[in-house]
């Protein structure tokens, strides 16, 4: 099975505390890897976690908080010191671009490589990404400002071809291909096996959910049914529901009841406030209403 992985490089709030930097993940889908949310310090975590820069071909930016866009300028900054070539593909609400265009005419004025902008609309739920092997789609979310969430969901895969019945049959390998789309196999003495005899099924295609800072909704659930692993932020308990409230985040036990319902197989817990010294209390929260929550940390990876 190819890599489907989520690497944690900052999972705290709007203040950076020596125990946590701001909101940045790393998704690594079947070699290529994508950048989500970028906060201040996000390089150091890229370096710390050994990822290697060059292979970031896209930045999505879930709204224009500085916690989330902070470190997006001086990433692009490095990626021209160090040669890059290849275009950066960035996809973030459209009030990003004239900034951005402003600070790389100031701050990166001669880029060897093209920062391809991309206006992403978040109030809808649409494709925004896709490849032969992978769809990203927008989360529509309800925080202070547009803000959206990016659900990345692999495409189904082709089945697996069965190495002994090649062999037995004696196959040529420009066939495999054709067996793999649908075909079968006619010996010469005109016996037939089926195509379904021929391989074993593919692989499930997985998903993951980053539902950066929102508003509880209880109808976000709808939107990511059945998904495989689910990051949503979790600011606060119900001690301070009240705060969530007035500034638009979500307690553990919103972001539980959210996995519940969509009946997600596991739930990432972060954006914690900087008040909470031991987020223990959150994720104990959290597993009263679902039981496979889990708190991140910077330099944690997950495997969805």
């Amino acid at each position: 099975m190819q890599p489907f992985r989520v690497y944690i490089m900052g999972c705290g709030s709007a203040l950076p505390t020596p125990k946590h930097g701001a909101s940045a993940q790393v998704i690594e889908i079947r070699d290529k890897m994508f950048l989500v949310d970028c906060g201040e310090g996000t390089q150091i975590q890229l370096r710390r976690s050994h990822i290697n820069f060059m292979r970031i071909q896209a930045v999505f930016i879930s709204h224009l908080h500085g916690d989330h866009c902070f470190g997006l300028i001086g990433m692009i900054s490095t990626f021209g010191m160090l040669g890059r070539t290849a275009p950066l593909h960035v996809y973030a609400p459209r009030e990003l671009e004239p900034m951005l265009t402003s600070q790389i005419e100031m701050f990166c004025n001669g880029l060897e490589y093209e920062v391809v902008f991309h206006a992403i609309e978040t109030t809808q739920s649409q494709i925004i990404y896709e490849d032969r092997s992978l769809t990203v789609t927008t989360i529509p979310l309800n925080h202070r400002i547009s803000c959206c969430g990016f659900l990345f969901r692999e495409k189904q895969g082709l089945p697996h071809i069965r190495r002994d019945m090649i062999d037995f049959l004696q196959i040529p390998i420009s066939q495999i291909n054709n067996i793999k789309a649908g075909d079968g196999w006619t010996t010469e003495d005109g016996t037939h096996y089926p195509h379904e005899r021929l391989v074993t099924p593919p692989d499930r295609a997985r998903s993951y959910a980053y539902c950066s800072d929102t508003k509880y909704m209880p109808h976000l659930h709808e939107l990511l049914v059945d998904v495989d692993m689910l990051y949503h932020e979790s600011t606060y308990c119900e001690d301070n529901a009240d705060r969530a409230r007035l500034y638009y985040h979500s307690t553990a036990h919103q972001a539980a009841m959210v996995a519940r319902d969509a009946g997600v197989k596991k739930l990432l817990l972060g954006h914690y406030s900087a008040r909470y010294n031991d987020e223990e209390m959150i994720v104990k929260e959290a597993r009263e209403i679902f039981p496979e929550s889990y708190l991140t940390k910077e330099n944690d990876v997950f495997n969805v």
